[in-house]
């Protein structure tokens, strides 16, 4: 799992509940090169770490919020967004911001559930 870049906790879990902080395409600090598809596969696999950190995979997802600096990768998101979670669906929302911490193109955080310990 990759050091947060700012003062915030990657995943907070409330009982059976988990809630990820955003996750962007970095590793060891730094962006991925090659584009939103790079991205946003890293980001995937920085959420799927978070998750497992607490015991969750992305099954366990109930709900994301994907950030985009621009609608016109809402397609290219998709595709690697299934790529990610295959037949599993949870709910989403995706909406376009301005800008996004360290220049990145895309951002994605999660709830998701999983049994009390």
């Amino acid at each position: 799992m990759s050091k947060p870049v700012g003062p915030y906790t990657p995943i907070v879990r409330v009982g059976e509940m988990l809630y990820s902080s955003g996750q962007v395409g970095i590793v060891d600090g730094a962006l991925v090169e090659g584009g939103l598809a790079a991205q946003a596969d890293q980001a995937m696999a920085n959420l799927t770490a978070v998750l497992a950190s607490e015991g969750a995979t992305l099954d366990d997802v109930i709900k994301t919020t994907v950030f985009l600096t621009t609608m016109d990768h809402y397609g290219e998101m998709n595709e690697r967004y299934l790529a990610a979670f295959g037949d599993h669906r949870p709910a989403r929302s995706a909406v376009a911001v301005h800008q996004l911490p360290l220049g990145a193109l895309i951002e994605i955080e999660a709830i998701a559930t999983v049994s009390a310990d």
